[in-house]
């Protein structure tokens, strides 16, 4: 097995075509169909299915460029820690970010670590906690923010801060931030939820389950941007924690204000991956990441958070 059969395995994969591969590749087409059948030969499986899609990955050929991947871009990593400028930290971070922390954490960590240090490459993963943890299990992203989540036996965390979640509403509800709303209150308009499973409904849940109303949950969906679409468009209220709607309500398209009577926070953790030292340039955007959310904190940009652990 040689490296460029890894990386056209990876490539049609990711295109969907060997023809798109080889353009990618700077080479020709037979070139790339060829370490494609070598790869096939020394399996004895089929790695690709030939539709009118394209090239389909068969259930095989997922677990190979899984492993193809993670094996490329740590060799990727490799080169660029071997190579640094005098003095500079130099290397690729993968890093997982909350859906709920787009809006106030991407760009400017993607700047503080431009600034500090320009030899890093940022790669920036999203999703929800549960499936950030499993990647940060596997080693798919270095670090990653997580909620409401303790020590495993392989990850470290490190506790950054707690914040309190938040009705929200269309901007003619009127809710403002300084005048917590009940829980009742909220139970009383049709709700657009997070589904079943997710860690934010199991907050909501637990909540709602001390007040005597029954909700009328009209639309559940796994997409934040989506509950804030629909609650804009009328089709109820939502729940969510303030960092995901704080540039919406400053801006009018949406009004919110803190959940009271029951009070519901979530823990937002750093996660990292338990090892005997953190390689350089992680150790970096890790120290950037905590700094910046600290300043989000002190400055209320990320709003009805308070500060915990080390930040």
């Amino acid at each position: 097995m040689e490296l460029r059969q890894l990386t056209a395995l990876v490539t049609v994969a990711e295109v969907g075509s060997v023809t798109g591969a080889a353009k990618l590749l700077h080479v020709v087409q037979p070139a790339v169909t060829r370490q494609i059948r070598l790869l096939e030969q020394e399996f004895g499986l089929p790695l690709f299915e030939r539709t009118r899609q394209g090239m389909v990955p068969t259930p095989a050929a997922e677990v190979l460029i899984m492993r193809a991947r993670r094996a490329l871009d740590e060799l990727e990593r490799a080169r660029a820690e071997l190579r640094p400028e005098p003095g500079e930290v130099t290397g690729i971070v993968s890093v997982g970010l909350l859906e709920s922390v787009l809006d106030i954490l991407a760009q400017p960590l993607t700047d503080a670590v431009a600034e500090r240090h320009p030899g890093i490459e940022l790669r920036l993963f999203t999703g929800y906690s549960g499936h950030l943890q499993h990647w940060l299990d596997t080693g798919e992203v270095d670090l990653s923010l997580l909620y409401n989540l303790s020590d495993t036996p392989s990850l470290s965390v490190v506790p950054l801060l707690r914040e309190q979640l938040w009705a929200v509403a269309p901007p003619d509800a009127g809710l403002v931030a300084g005048s917590p709303v009940p829980w009742a209150t909220v139970l009383a308009h049709p709700l657009v939820l997070p589904v079943s499973g997710h860690g934010l409904r199991a907050l909501i849940d637990r909540a709602r389950s001390a007040v005597p109303v029954e909700p009328r949950v009209v639309v559940q969906t796994n997409s934040m941007l989506l509950q804030k679409n629909l609650v804009l468009a009328g089709h109820g209220w939502t729940v969510l924690p303030a960092a995901g709607v704080a540039a919406d309500v400053a801006a009018g398209r949406l009004s919110g204000a803190p959940l009271t009577a029951p009070d519901v926070e979530r823990s937002v953790v750093l996660g990292l991956q338990r090892r005997s030292r953190l390689l350089a340039p992680v150790d970096a955007v890790s120290s950037a990441l905590t700094r910046l959310v600290r300043e989000l904190v002190g400055s209320a940009v990320w709003p009805s958070a308070r500060p915990t652990g080390r930040v």
